[in-house]
This record gives C-alpha cells, structure tokens and sequence, in this order.
C-alpha cells in the first residue's frame, strides 16, 4: 500500500511538474539578450553614419558575406558593398531618396561578398535623427533574395518561353488561315473583284472563308461562308467546305444543289456529339449578253444577306429568306434569289463578324445590318476596291470591338470603254 502511496504522489507531481517545465522554458526565453537577437536575427542590420560609413553590422548579415567584423566596421561604406551598378543606383536614386523621405522601402540590390560572388538582397532603409532634427544613423535591414530572384529568374524563362511559343502559335495560325483562303482572286473579264479578310485574333484561326473560281466556259461561281466556332476544329471545317464547294459546283454548278451538296457533307461528317456546321451564300455569274453586265444567282444557307449597291447611287439587300444553316438538318432549306449585275453596279458579301462589331458611337451596341445598308447607300455608286477599302477602314475604327473574324467580297460591273470615258 505504500509504494501504491509513493506512485500516486509521483504521479501527483508529474502533473505539477508539466506547467513548471512550461514556465522555464518561457522564463529562459525571457532572458535571451536583446544583443543576441540582433546579432542572430534571420536577417541582416547594419547602421552607418549619415555619409554611409558602416558603424555596427550583425553576425547574420557578416556570414552571408563572409567578412570579419573589423574588415568592415569603421573602414568601408555601405556603398563599398554593393555592385558597379548597385552603387550608381545608390548615389543616383537610393540616397536621394533616403535624405528627402527618411525612409526607403523593399529595393533590390546586390551586395559582394568576400570571395567576390553577388548576394541578391532586399534592402529597407530608415534615419534615425536627433533632438535637433539632424540626422544621427542610417538603420538599414537587409533580407536574402536568392530565392527570390531564383523565382524571378525561372518565371522569366517561363515567360520568355511562352512568348516564343505564342508567336510560333500566330505564325501557324497566319501559316493555317492563308491555305484556307485563295492565293489571289481569279481575273472575270468585265468584273473587278477585291476581298478583305480581318483577323479578329491572331492566336486563333478564324472560321470565316471565300473564292472565286471558273467552271464552264463563261460561267463563275464564287462563295463566302462562316464556320461556327474557332482553332483546329473550325479550319478543318472550313477547309472541308472550300474544297466540297469547288467539287460540288463543277458536278452540279446550280447554287442549291452546290449548298445541298455541302450540308449532306456536313451533316455526315459532323453528326455526333460535336455538330459543326456554317452559314454560306453561294453564287453563279453569267454574262448577260442581252443587257450586258451580268446575271447572278445566289444561294443562302442562314448567311446575312448579299447588298447591291447600284450605279444610280442606291443600295439595297438581296434577301434570302428561310436559308437553313448548312450542317445542322438533313435536309435543310435552301433559299435562292437571282438579279442582274448591270454596269456600274457593285454586290457585296459579308460575314456577320463586320454587323455584330461592338461599336463606340453605339455605346458598345452591335453595328447591325441597318448601319451597314446606310454605309453601303452612302458610298454607292462605287467599285469592288472603293466598297472593301471603305469596310476596311471601317473596321479599324472599331478597334477591339471587332470579336469575329470578318470577311468580306465585292465584285463591280465595269462600264464599256466608252463609258468610262465619258
């Protein structure tokens, strides 16, 4: 029962004992010496007199530099630490700013140790002054940056690197956008005939498309169209269907039956989980022998509708309405509408990245088609080049307003020679 007795009692004094070992502990932390906290703190202190002569410095910052204290202490300035540029950074801005503000903040600089090698710091910078408003001590604490500037220096080449690879990106993009358009536009007798594309990104490439090609003896076909979505995905696409396009209307040149060819394509590549699909607008041009000018049948697939401007200064659009997308139904309906192209008039296709523009003067509304039949009214009687030149012009005034990629035809009537002549 006694040693029963004695094990309780130790036990009792485990427990007091606990809270005691605590207390020590506290009170010996307690005692540790301010000098011992400055000279060990895990940064480095230095204090030099107002023209920079190092007065005190802590073991800390000693080490890091592998100097002994009487190397510096009394014989070197502040300034005698740093590097060539470190030390005209410190006369030039450094100092300056120390003596108007009484204090500088978190600047980057380098110091030379001993053995010549570079310690990258961060240096903040406080004077001390007296009772008479005179400048005593200039108190500076000095953090290690190695790892910092190791950050810096890899987040560079990180950036450096994806730099590099987006402008390889646009290059490819720039590469991939040029094979989905034509070289150049083929040469129509009578006609003048320009086009413009406008890249909305260059880090994507755009679904936007257009030709202008031959087929029978005196016949043209031409088309613009714009694939949904962008990247990878929609160039395929587009490719896909500049090329269905041109073998479709060399099968079957009629314009409904050149877009029933397409959207039967279309529909069988891109029916799954993934539906792609595009609005197109395609042509037939036809010398009209009787009248002169041309005949121009076209065919909608949901694409805006075509603008003739004409040579008595009108402009107005060539609906197609009910034109399905072209991809999306199986059997979609295809609208047609033909007119004749007489001399000096002008017929202008677009994609809808040129009406649905954010424009200023709207208080970032779209430019909507309304806006474009009145630029169109106001600039007709014009050419193929006056009409794309204008629109060019036009979207640059948009800026970042432009999200689409836009591309736009035009295709002009010439005047007889002596016509033009008069």
């Amino acid at each position: 029962m006694r040693g029963a007795g004695n094990q309780g009692e130790n036990r009792g004094r485990g427990e007091v004992q606990g809270p005691l070992d605590e207390q020590a502990r506290f009170a010996a932390l307690l005692e540790d010496s301010a000098e011992d906290l400055y000279e060990h703190a895990p940064c480095g202190y230095l204090s030099t007199l107002p023209d920079g002569r190092i007065v005190r410095i802590n073991t800390t910052l000693l080490d890091w530099l592998g100097y002994e204290r009487g190397d510096l202490v009394g014989r070197r300035h502040f300034s005698d630490l740093l590097t060539v540029g470190g030390r005209l950074y410190h006369e030039t801005h450094f100092a300056p700013l120390l003596r108007m503000q009484g204090e500088v903040k978190g600047i980057a600089l380098d110091l030379k140790a001993a053995d010549g090698s570079r310690l990258p710091v961060m240096v903040t910078s406080t004077v001390k002054n007296g009772d008479d408003g005179q400048p005593l001590l200039i108190r500076t604490t000095v953090l290690d940056a190695r790892d910092r500037r190791a950050y810096e220096r890899e987040l560079l080449r990180a950036r450096k690197e994806a730099d590099l690879e987006r402008d390889r990106l646009k290059d490819l993009n720039a590469t991939l956008q040029k094979t989905l358009l034509p070289p150049e536009l083929v040469n129509v007798p009578g006609l003048e005939v320009s086009a413009h594309y406008h890249v909305a990104s260059a880090d994507e490439v755009g679904g936007d498309f257009y030709d202008l090609f031959p087929l029978a003896a005196g016949t043209w076909g031409l088309f613009l169209g714009d694939v949904c979505g962008k990247g990878a995905a929609a160039a395929a696409v587009t490719s896909l269907a500049r090329y269905t396009l041109r073998a479709a209307a060399v099968y079957d040149s009629d314009p409904a039956a050149v877009l029933a060819n397409l959207n039967t394509v279309l529909n069988h590549e891109y029916n799954g989980t993934d539906p792609r699909f595009c609005t197109v607008v395609f042509g037939l041009l036809t010398p009209d022998e009787d009248r002169g000018g041309f005949h121009i049948t076209l065919a909608s697939g949901g694409h805006p509708p075509a603008i003739l401007m004409r040579s008595d200064g009108t402009a107005v659009f060539l609906h197609t309405p009910g034109g399905q997308l072209i991809g999306v139904l199986a059997d979609a309906h295809i609208a047609t509408t033909s007119v004749h192209l007489a001399p000096g008039d002008t017929l202008l296709l677009h994609t809808d990245g040129l009406t649905e523009a954010h424009t200023a003067a709207t208080g970032g509304e779209r430019y909507g088609d309304d806006a474009l039949l009145d630029f169109c009214h106001d600039l007709a009687p014009t050419t193929a080049s006056g009409v794309i030149d204008a629109i060019r012009d036009l979207l640059d005034t948009f800026g970042a307003g432009v999200d689409d990629d836009t591309a736009v035809l035009a295709i002009h009537v010439l005047r007889p020679p002596s016509e033009e002549r008069k």
